[in-house]
């Protein structure tokens, strides 16, 4: 089974154009999330897709592999299905190029649900990791998830769900960390679906494969990650480097 790793880089964003080039440690926030991918040894391959011109230098610089989209993408899954439209990976993990932090535990931990799914029932994997204060959750920049009891995803949006009577914030409420896994073919039928309404509404991308029938197993971690949407979020990176 061979397993890849593909990093959509896009220097655009809506919260903070640029984030992905902006300084973190020694390096900057791409940089320091390719070089975390690459040392966690998991992959055949670690490709990261961009539009940008900055961004290809800094990853070449570092001698990483760049493909270099041809086409204008709505999503980062898009991106990540011409990069590999043509490779012969069975897996593929999409790592967002703001989340630097991610440990080897975590991803292998997303592999290993397809090791052990003999029959090939699930078409996706990702990760949550529980809340513990209330300011989080009512975030709307923190996408949550609620599963099944199997921890198969039923659904995700960015207000506080499920909708709790009492005061008392409950232990199920869990981030969605937009980490993924996919199997190639649940992730090019992705590419060539049109978005559907839920999609549309949430501004989420991963609620088109649940809305399309798919199965998508939820991986709990206890790893802290820190995925950077604001210039706050880059502070709290730059303040757990210094730790």
């Amino acid at each position: 089974m061979k397993i890849i790793a593909v990093i959509p880089a896009r220097y655009q964003a809506s919260r903070f154009p640029g984030k992905l080039m902006q300084p973190l440690g020694d390096s900057t926030v791409i940089g320091h999330t390719y070089k975390n991918v690459l040392q966690t040894a998991l992959f055949s391959e670690v490709i990261v897709a961009t539009d940008n011109d900055a961004i290809q230098n800094e990853i070449e610089t570092l001698g990483g592999s760049v493909f270099r989209s041809k086409k204008e993408h709505e999503c980062g899954s898009d991106r990540i299905a011409e990069a590999v439209e043509h490779s012969d990976a069975d897996i593929v993990i999409n790592i967002q190029g703001d989340e630097p932090f991610l440990k080897q535990k975590s991803l292998k931990a997303l592999l290993e649900v397809f090791e052990t799914d003999l029959n090939k029932e699930i078409d996706l994997a990702s990760l949550m990791i529980p809340f513990n204060k209330k300011k989080e959750v009512e975030n709307l920049n923190n996408v949550k998830v609620i599963v099944d009891q199997f921890n198969c995803a039923l659904y995700f949006s960015r207000i506080p769900i499920p909708f709790y009577r009492d005061k008392e914030l409950p232990k199920n409420y869990f981030k969605h960390i937009g980490v993924y896994a996919f199997r190639k073919e649940a992730l090019l039928h992705f590419s060539s679906s049109e978005m559907t309404p839920l999609e549309q509404a949430e501004k989420i991308e991963c609620i088109r494969y649940l809305e399309q029938g798919k199965k998508m197993k939820m991986v709990l971690t206890h790893e802290i990650s820190i995925g950077i949407d604001t210039p706050e979020d880059l502070n709290k990176a730059q303040q757990f480097l210094k730790k």
